[in-house]
Formats: structure tokens, C-alpha cells, sequence
């Protein structure tokens, strides 16, 4: 099976189906599954992909057809975007590059090197029981200790302001979804974005704190104190808050509590095994869950359906 376009992201068998439609021009899914040996089902979900990629368009009407886009125009603004996102990547080792080379060239006062799990989570206390205004995380798995966060509900309850970025794998890790829609709904400003690489929690702009290693089994972890290494993990910790996608809390409640689960799980980019897991649903309940919603939203897309959900105010 070709594998062209797999540098870009597009899974081999979804460039297979790209294929197959710009011959075509425009087909069905079950036009395209007789020629591709495998169900409508499995084509219909690589369509959506190849969709949310840019690659092909779904054409108006009530039978499920769609039109492949000129392959330059197409693969040009998927590379584009991938570009954009391997820039975000170097951004970071450059930030991570600084930290690297302070933490080698000795033990100066802007930077603390603690060891071992009990220690960084003392001072991920610490820095939140010291925090006046605002604590900005990054997160994703591995957790050296507990997944829930008791003391950022006392923050938030004397008025620290709490913005966390969250890794989609957090979603996935047992008990994680359940803290953060707790914590959201104490006033938490949540949002996810695939591809984050590295944990951070920074305290009133003036001290941080960054695991060295996803490796726990010798935890090292950075106290970073004001200076430009600091100033960089800002910069970095905002742009990661811009591009990523909001898990707002509903002003109303137009769907029900299920629903809106299914939404937030949808947006963050969760496989659908993966979204059916944390609801303890069968992959089979969660699509009639998922389809009903596109229905009632007009959405033809988990995407379309995360924007439009998040305009109307329901997630």
C-alpha cells in the first residue's frame, strides 16, 4: 500500500482511499470500498480523515459523497500545517536547549535541580500554596504520584486563576477526564493539544517548575527562577495555549452531562476506542451517540461539531 504522504500524517490506508478518489473524482464510500476490498464503514471514516486533512470535500446532499481537492493545493496546506507544527517543536528544544546547558554549567540561582518523585511534588505544592494571581500548567502522562490536585481547588477558591494544557494521552489515563471536569467546573480554563512533549507549572510568572525526563524512575526536575530561560517557558507555555482547543465549561445545559462529555472527548482528538473507554461505552453505543450529535449540531465532522458546539456555548 502506497505510503507517500505518511511524513504529512495521512495513515497509508487513507492515502490508499485518496487515491482511489482522484481517479474517480468524486464516489461514495461503498463505490470506493468494492474497489478497495474492505467495508464502506472502514471508507467513510478514512473520507472524514482525509476531510479534516484538507484532502477531499464532501459534496451537498443527503447521500454521503465527496470530491477529491487538486492534490498540490491539498498536500501543499497539509505540509504547511505540519511545518507549522515541527516549528513549534524546535521552539521548544530551543527553550529545552537553554535549560539543558544552565543546568551543566553549575548551580546558579535562577536554576534548582531537585531529584526524586516526593520532591517534585513538595514543590509542585509549594509553588501553588505561594501562587497570588495565576498557575499555568502544561500536562500530560506519566504522574510521579497522584493524578487529582486537591490544592488547586484551594487556589482557586482564594482567587488564583488556573490555565492547564492538557495532552490528549491525560484523557486517556485512568481517573484524569473525571479531576479535570471537576476542577473545570471549580473555574479551571482547560484546554488540549495533541503533541505536547513536556510537563510545566509556573506560579505568578516568577518561578517554575519542569520535570527533566517523562522517565520517573529517577525523577529530576528544574526549579527555574526569574530569568530568560523563565521568560522563554512563557512564551512557550502561551503559544501552546493559543493553538490549542478549548474544554469550556457550558454557560446552559442544552445536551445532557453525557453528551457533553462526548463532545469535549471528540474535540481533544481521542481515537474513537479511546473516547468509548472513558465513557465506559461499546465503540458501537458511542458512534450512534456520536452520530445523533453530528445530526442535531449539522456537523459532518468531529471538528464541525467541536466549533459549532463550542459557538452555541455547549461545550
Amino acid at each position: 500500500m502506497p505510503s507517500d504522504l505518511t511524513p504529512a500524517g495521512v495513515d497509508p490506508f487513507d492515502e490508499a482511499v485518496y487515491r482511489a478518489i482522484l481517479v474517480r473524482r468524486t464516489a461514495a464510500p461503498a463505490e470506493l470500498a468494492d474497489e478497495l476490498g474492505c467495508s464502506a464503514e472502514r471508507v467513510a471514516r478514512a473520507l472524514d480523515r482525509l476531510r479534516d486533512h484538507g484532502l477531499v470535500g464532501r459534496l451537498a446532499g443527503a447521500r454521503r459523497r465527496y470530491a477529491a481537492i487538486e492534490p498540490q493545493a491539498g498536500v501543499s496546506a497539509l505540509v504547511r500545517a505540519r511545518s507549522a507544527e515541527l516549528d513549534r517543536v524546535q521552539a521548544a528544544a530551543a527553550q529545552l536547549s537553554m535549560l539543558f546547558a544552565a543546568a551543566h554549567s553549575g548551580t546558579g540561582e535562577e536554576i534548582e535541580i531537585v531529584t526524586g518523585s516526593e520532591a517534585l511534588g513538595r514543590w509542585f505544592v509549594q509553588i501553588q500554596q505561594e501562587a497570588r494571581e495565576e498557575v499555568i500548567t502544561l500536562d500530560r502522562p506519566p504522574y510521579a504520584l497522584t493524578t487529582s490536585n486537591p490544592i488547586e481547588q484551594a487556589g482557586i477558591a482564594r482567587g488564583v486563576r488556573y490555565r492547564a494544557v492538557y495532552a490528549p494521552e491525560a484523557l486517556e489515563w485512568p481517573g484524569v477526564f473525571d479531576d479535570i471536569r471537576e476542577l473545570i467546573s471549580h473555574g479551571e480554563q482547560a484546554r488540549v493539544l495533541p503533541g505536547l512533549r513536556i510537563k510545566l507549572a509556573i506560579a505568578d510568572r516568577r518561578i517554575a517548575l519542569m520535570p527533566l525526563s517523562l522517565d520517573l524512575t529517577e525523577v529530576r526536575a528544574a526549579v527555574i527562577r526569574p530569568s530568560t530561560l523563565l521568560d522563554g517557558l512563557i512564551d512557550y507555555w502561551e503559544l501552546c495555549w493559543r493553538t490549542a482547543v478549548p474544554l469550556l465549561a457550558p454557560a446552559e445545559d442544552p445536551v445532557s452531562e453525557e453528551d457533553r462529555a462526548l463532545l469535549i472527548l471528540l474535540v481533544s482528538g481521542l481515537k474513537d476506542e479511546a473516547v468509548a473507554r472513558q465513557l465506559d461505552w461499546s465503540v458501537r453505543t458511542m458512534r450512534r451517540r456520536m452520530s445523533r450529535l453530528y445530526e442535531l449540531l449539522g456537523a459532518a465532522n468531529r471538528f464541525q461539531a467541536g466549533a459549532i458546539a463550542a459557538r452555541r456555548g455547549w461545550i
